[in-house]
């Protein structure tokens, strides 16, 4: 069946070629025909762009309810000959998984399609859902872990596939992991024979296999996890999960004579069975008693230290070591942030460069070297470690012990050191050579006139270069501070007009890189706009301060409120188990808020 969806598609490809040859760019949509499309089970759907090798940018809001999930593009070249004139046409397949959740004759709309500063109308394409049929030989079970908790607590989602029958192949749609409310993690798997799946939509599961007795029935069980972390809080209601399976309903022998070899087929017919809906009610982190080095860690944690050596010079390396424990959901830790640390800031030298965190016995293990800067220092102080405890609903602050350090002060080495601070004569005789060489050197003719003599300095060509350029330097300097004065007030103007254009350019320059660092440059992006626009310091500035910035300045709370949400999402996925991604999508979304608060902005 894969093997037909290619033959049809690129036969739908040849035809649109052989149908234009005008040498301009046509867009079009087309889904996957081979096969039947069942409710709950993901079908492909195509944008084709024929004359270009570039892809566009497409508004999927129309296909919402189809939970549209990209799969990439890919080109396809061909020659035409018309009128014994050979041309070679170039097309742009862009591919998308659609889910169907209702049965039916439909129609995919008409999709907008900008490429390459021009916007084009797919057509609308016809499609027909099958509603599978249901049988008591599978059953679906989803459950969480818990009903309640906290923004950016984990909650583990499970699902079990119970098969009682022969079946073929199988699709599960989990909506859950497609809604926008959570944030998705792998957990971990004790299981070593468990094996890697992937979904219709894109995301991988790590799949156990077990036998067992299921509602009176020899089953075998198929099941997984995945760990939902919350973005927001109140109530979230999770749509049904559904797996669409073949299923097995008989046998039918060939009449081809050739085909008596591999005896009969058997005939498979499309089943679908659904668990029961679900609702999480998130509660959200208190603001009252927030410790100030709380950024975002749920859960119940552990913090130890340790350095090695403790009998030091000033200025000797030590290694720090700081291990976060207590908790198997480590992704979120965070380097502990050592500089914030009054004594440990004001007593030791703390490189900026830091070692990449390593995984030990359930601990995430941070190193750094740090060198005390003076004798007076007797500990390395205690390391802080703020979390939220939700099964006591109160911020903690957990610290290590203090170390103990012994610094003696360290000699600084003179010449006189290096040398040996008294120089004496060997012997007599090298007494005598050195008094005989002296006296060689005692008649005044041998000595040379070396005054000096400003006058003369200001007429010699050679002294001229040397008190002219400095000079010319000096004067240059200052006609140029004269002409280009300006107040810290022009300063600052200047600034602010500049920040769009110097954002924008930036954001250009980030959608057409891809990088791992991409989301925390699209944040420090948005907060350097905020702090060059409004006079702010951006390295400390947080959500709610950009939302409060833009109100001030422009009134417009959708814009402000917006800004906050990305940043606030962006900053949660450095703590939380989560990979967030920054499409192309997103980094749009954060130029248009750009303009419009340069527009609105009264600065």
């Amino acid at each position: 069946m894969e093997h037909a969806k290619h033959i049809i598609l690129v036969f739908a490809v040849m035809a649109v070629l052989a149908a234009s040859a005008s040498g301009q760019v046509q867009v079009s949509a087309q889904v996957d025909s081979g096969k039947d499309i069942y409710v709950g089970e993901g079908f492909t759907f195509y944008i084709v762009i024929q004359g270009s090798d570039n892809a566009g940018q497409v508004d999927l809001e129309p296909l919402r309810q189809y939970n549209p999930q990209s799969m990439g593009s890919r080109k396809h070249s061909s020659t035409n000959i018309i009128n014994n004139k050979r041309t070679q046409r170039i097309t742009t397949i862009m591919t998308y998984t659609l889910t169907a959740s209702q049965a039916g004759q439909t129609q995919l709309p008409s999709l907008t399609v900008e490429h390459e500063g021009k916007t084009y109308k797919t057509n609308p394409v016809a499609v027909n859902i099958i509603k599978p049929g249901t049988t008591d030989q599978l059953d679906l079970e989803v459950t969480l872990s818990q009903q309640q908790c906290y923004v950016g607590q984990p909650v583990i989602m499970t699902v079990k596939f119970y098969i009682s029958a022969n079946i073929g192949d199988f699709q599960f749609n989990i909506p859950a992991f497609s809604n926008d409310a959570f944030y998705i993690e792998e957990p971990d798997v004790s299981n070593p024979q468990a094996k890697l799946y992937r979904l219709n939509t894109g995301i991988t599961v790590m799949v156990s296999q077990y036998r067992l007795v299921h509602k009176d029935k020899d089953s075998i069980l198929l099941s997984f996890s995945k760990v939902l972390i919350p973005k927001r809080s109140g109530k979230i209601a999770m749509q049904p999960a559904s797996v669409s399976v073949a299923v097995a309903v008989g046998r039918t022998r060939s009449r081809d004579p050739f085909d008596s070899f591999f005896g009969s087929q058997v005939n498979y017919r499309r089943f679908m069975v659904a668990s029961e809906p679900l609702e999480l009610e998130v509660l959200p982190l208190p603001r009252q008693d927030k410790p100030a080095q709380f950024y975002g860690l749920v859960g119940q944690y552990t913090i130890s230290a340790s350095a090695t050596p403790t009998t030091v010079n000033v200025g000797d390396p030590i290694t720090l070591t700081v291990k976060i424990g207590g908790s198997k959901y480590l992704k979120p830790i965070q380097w502990p942030a050592l500089e914030q640390v009054p004594a440990l800031a004001a007593n030791f030298k703390i490189p900026s460069q830091k070692a990449s965190p390593t995984i030990d016995n359930e601990f995430k293990v941070f190193t750094q070297t740090i060198r005390a800067n003076n004798d007076q220092v007797t500990e390395i102080p205690p390391i802080p470690l703020a979390y939220f405890d939700a099964e006591q609903g109160r911020y903690v602050t957990a610290k290590t012990e203090p170390i103990k350090l012994e610094v003696a002060p360290t000699k600084i080495l003179t010449n006189a050191d290096l040398e040996g601070s008294d120089f004496t004569p060997i012997n007599r005789e090298i007494e005598a050579i050195r008094k005989g060489l002296s006296a060689n050197y005692e008649a005044l003719e041998t000595l040379d006139d070396m005054s000096f003599s400003p006058l003369a300095a200001i007429g010699s060509p050679g002294y001229a270069v040397l008190w002219a350029v400095p000079l010319l330097g000096l004067v240059s300097s200052f006609l140029v501070k004269f002409f280009s004065h300006t107040s810290p007030e022009k300063a600052a103007a200047r600034r602010h007009r500049q920040a769009c254009g110097k954002a924008l350019g930036q954001l250009k320059i980030l959608a057409s890189t891809d990088t791992i660092q991409q989301n925390e440059q699209l944040v420090s992006i948005m907060k350097n706009y905020i702090g060059e626009k409004f006079d702010k310091t951006a390295g400390s500035l947080t959500p709610d301060d950009c939302y409060d910035a833009i109100i001030a300045a422009t009134q417009d709370s959708q814009s402000a409120d917006k800004y906050k949400s990305i940043i606030a999402g962006f900053e949660a996925g450095r703590y939380a188990p989560m990979e967030i991604k920054t499409d192309s999508d997103k980094i749009r979304q954060v130029s248009e808020l750009v303009r419009n608060i340069e527009k609105n902005c009264r600065i």
